[in-house]
């Protein structure tokens, strides 16, 4: 099945091999200029052309009140610390995914932007909020949409949304090769699997980039469980981290791979899909 985004013909002949790559670190909290630099440095002698960073890397994850969060999010576009992005993104060449505490107006969402060479391109608000993020951030009022990196269709979720496979699914139909997931994993192990079930059942790449250390500002403390990952469209873990290491890692993928949705020569994971029976998962 080929991507609705994308499509056939001369597009397809654009399509080359693509380097790509996740920063896994500990965000101190509210120091987001000191988190930005620690991503630069760990970035030191490294290529690729896109860069995944965790959820709510600029600020840190445990919010003690509202307060904090009206001083810490930033607009997107136009936030100080989407312009320190996209100096590095101009820099390097390279497409950079963030998570982010967004203020929209008197709103707040946890966001994450897609930044590029030319700057802004993309923003996502995390739809399925985790835990006491329910008392900080309003739900996502935005659909899942898919934009392209370097000529490839790219969706983005954040981290709890790994236990809706809607999510990644909605992503895959309308076109997406690849899922970029930035996340702030603290239950051990499971979106690691849960997101290659996605890769799986959708036939797509997917970079999930957790963060590492923990933040006891408030009960519970939170430790963060590391083990950012990429997964091939087969399942495979391309590239893996451990459970604390700070670092940058970059695998070269052939996106073209998520195009092949087929099991066997009949069967296909999309043409074999009959949604007149899934009618009770979109009922509120």
């Amino acid at each position: 099945m080929v991507s609705p985004v994308l499509g056939l013909g001369a597009a397809l002949d654009k399509v080359k091999a693509m380097r790509v790559g996740y920063v896994q670190f500990s965000p101190e909290f509210g120091e987001k200029e000191r988190n930005l630099r620690r991503v630069e440095e760990l970035l030191a002698g490294k290529s690729a052309d896109l860069w995944v960073l965790p959820e709510l890397c600029t600020t840190g994850y445990q919010f003690k009140g509202k307060k904090e969060l009206e001083e810490l999010a930033e607009p997107i576009p136009g936030g100080p610390s989407l312009r320190i992005v996209e100096r590095l993104a101009r820099e390097r060449k390279a497409y950079f995914v963030l998570g982010l505490a967004e203020r929209d107006g008197e709103r707040f969402f946890n966001s994450a932007a897609l930044i590029g060479p030319a700057g802004f391109v993309h923003s996502y608000r995390k739809v399925h909020l985790f835990f006491r993020e329910k008392l900080f951030f309003a739900p996502g009022d935005r659909p899942f949409e898919v934009v392209k990196v370097q000529d490839i269709p790219l969706g983005i979720l954040i981290c709890y949304d790994h236990l809706f496979p809607e999510a990644a699914r909605v992503l895959a139909l309308k076109g997406a090769w690849l899922i970029a997931h930035p996340a702030n994993f603290v239950l051990p192990g499971l979106g690691q699997l849960t997101m290659r079930v996605r890769a799986l059942e959708n036939r797509v790449f997917v970079i999930t980039a957790n963060r590492v250390g923990r933040e006891s500002r408030d009960e519970p403390a939170l430790v963060f469980t590391g083990m950012s990952q990429i997964c091939s469209p087969a399942g495979e873990i391309l590239a893996s981290s451990s459970e604390s290491a700070e670092e940058a890692v970059v695998v070269e993928i052939d996106p073209q791979k998520a195009l092949d949705k087929k099991l066997t020569p009949l069967n296909d994971l999309f043409q074999d899909r009959r949604p007149e029976f899934y009618r009770a998962l979109v009922r509120g």
